[in-house]
């Protein structure tokens, strides 16, 4: 899919003058903008899905806001307004093309920043849920590393707007502490405020807000500070965060030391549902950019009428589907392309690592088995499955990160267990690989030697697929994987066990 193109200044000024309604008395969409945004969704044709992708410009004043006492670590904030400030953003939308087909939610996604532009994380891990059951997606551009650069983790990318000037010069942002509110501006044109027609002809029954990494951590903030007042969004799906949570007035870690606590529950009194999905990495935390991001671990808190806690076994904050699969992953891929694709690597983005990364295909598909239970949850009140959570045992000293409890085969026990560990082809970990910020994250594939494999399985493929198959039959039975998987699931399976071809 191509993912730039430029036009003149003058051509997008006409461009401009296609629609420009006014939402309410914060913000005005302008759009659909004319070409293709600046955003990798694929390599997929979605116009041949069923799909329409379209971008539109948001400005308006965005307000800040400021901590009304300490910001404790039990999320239970108060905040304030602070200050105002003029801004222009992006939103890139894509939606069904028959409005028969779309199923009334909305996945609005906090674009991640952390690699110094904007990514498209949620949409990565969950598109095939998205094209399959008939959802629209947005992806805004909320923060001010994506439009106009700033620290990230990766400081030679160029941001959006020095990329395409000719497209997004006019973008403008007036920093993170302004970006809660932006994106409540964001769902609320979303939601049509004001006339808005960012849907075309489709009308959002649901919002839910999405958010992976460095977004999930804003997120945290964004439902402890800002959603008891706001009211925008209708569910949360938190994806992959750590322990912290994001500063309210727009410190970041890349920058100095946080002003935020280092740990940070989500409030007791959710206004909404939340969903929040957890892989080993996050759980147990990593060192990453020179500071250290305190595991998930510290801030585990009970299931409730508002919350699903969701801890993934054999999963990686970044892997192998996420780094190249699920770029040709439209629903049609050949299996063995897309098996290809799943295969572990030691090298990426140019770093050579200690071991082979994580290529466990449960990550993506129980993201996507969140997203239908979030949105079954807000639209039905039927709550989502409760999930065991991963096993750990205490460091080995103070204020040392746990130990996952690992079974026979180095596999994690405990947490959302799928066919990939209960009956595995090589010990899946999130942790343990090196070095840098990449190592950090990708976790590790360690393949069973043909010995190994011959114990666990005697009667050879067969006798694998026979036993992986009613695994996954007790993983959809239990909720965790949705049944119009299953087909794709079990190819998969067949091409990746070792020596298959």
């Amino acid at each position: 899919m191509e993912t730039r193109r430029c036009y003149s200044r003058a051509g997008l000024a006409l461009v401009l003058l296609v629609m420009t309604v006014t939402a309410g008395a914060q913000v005005t969409v302008t759009g659909p903008i004319a070409g293709t945004p600046l955003l990798d969704l694929g390599k997929f044709d979605l116009k041949a899905l069923g799909y329409v992708t379209e971008e539109f410009f948001l400005s308006g004043k965005a307000t800040s806001f400021k901590r009304v006492g300490r910001l404790t670590e039990d999320g239970n904030w108060q905040v304030e307004h602070a200050a105002t400030a003029p801004f222009t953003t992006r939103m890139v939308v894509v939606r069904p093309a028959d409005p028969g087909k779309f199923n009334g939610a909305v996945a609005v996604e906090w674009l991640n920043v952390s690699g110094g532009t904007d990514l498209a994380a949620d949409w990565d891990a969950m598109h095939r849920e998205i094209v399959r059951d008939g959802f629209a997606y947005v992806g805004v551009s909320v923060q001010k590393v994506g439009v106009e650069g700033g620290p990230s983790l990766t400081p030679n990318t160029v941001p959006i707007k020095k990329v395409d000037p000719a497209r997004y010069g006019r973008l403008s942002h007036p920093g993170d502490p302004f970006a809660y509110d932006i994106y409540s501006q964001a769902g609320r044109a979303v939601r049509g405020s004001g006339g808005a027609k960012v849907l075309g002809p489709l009308v959002a029954k649901r919002l839910l807000a999405t958010g992976d990494s460095q977004s999930a951590a804003f997120l945290t903030t964004y439902v402890n500070a800002v959603d008891p007042s706001a009211k925008v969004y209708d569910g949360y799906l938190i994806h992959s965060r750590f322990a912290d949570a994001a500063s309210i007035e727009g410190a970041s870690r890349l920058e100095g030391p946080s002003d935020m606590p280092a740990t940070v529950k989500l409030r007791a009194r959710l206004r909404v549902p939340v969903i929040t999905v957890i892989t080993e990495t996050d759980l147990i935390g990593i060192d990453l950019a020179g500071f250290h991001l305190a595991g998930f671990s510290n801030v585990v808190q009970a299931d409730t009428n508002r919350l699903r806690t969701w801890e993934i076994a054999g999963a990686a904050h970044v892997d192998t589907y996420i780094l190249g699969a699920t770029s040709i992953d439209s629903g049609s891929a050949p299996v063995a392309k897309l098996a290809a694709a799943y295969a572990p690597t030691d090298t990426d983005l140019g770093v050579k690592l200690a071991k082979l990364m994580n290529s466990a295909p449960q990550h993506h598909y129980v993201v996507m088995t969140a997203l239908w239970n979030l949105d079954r949850w807000v639209r039905d009140g039927q709550e989502p499955p409760k999930a065991p959570r991963l096993k750990t045992l205490a460091g080995d000293k103070p204020g040392a990160p746990p130990h996952l409890v690992l079974d026979a085969n180095g596999d994690a026990e405990g947490g959302i267990s799928t066919p990939w560990v209960d009956v595995p082809t090589a010990r899946l970990s999130g942790i343990g690989n090196s070095p840098g910020n990449l190592g950090s994250l990708v976790g590790v594939t360690e393949p069973f030697d043909q010995v190994l494999l011959g114990k666990l399985y005697p009667g050879g493929r067969t006798e694998y697929l026979k036993k992986f198959n009613r695994s996954l039959e007790l993983a959809i039975k239990a909720g965790f994987i949705l049944p119009a998987d299953a087909a794709d699931i079990k190819a998969l399976a067949a091409a990746m066990y070792p020596g298959s071809k």
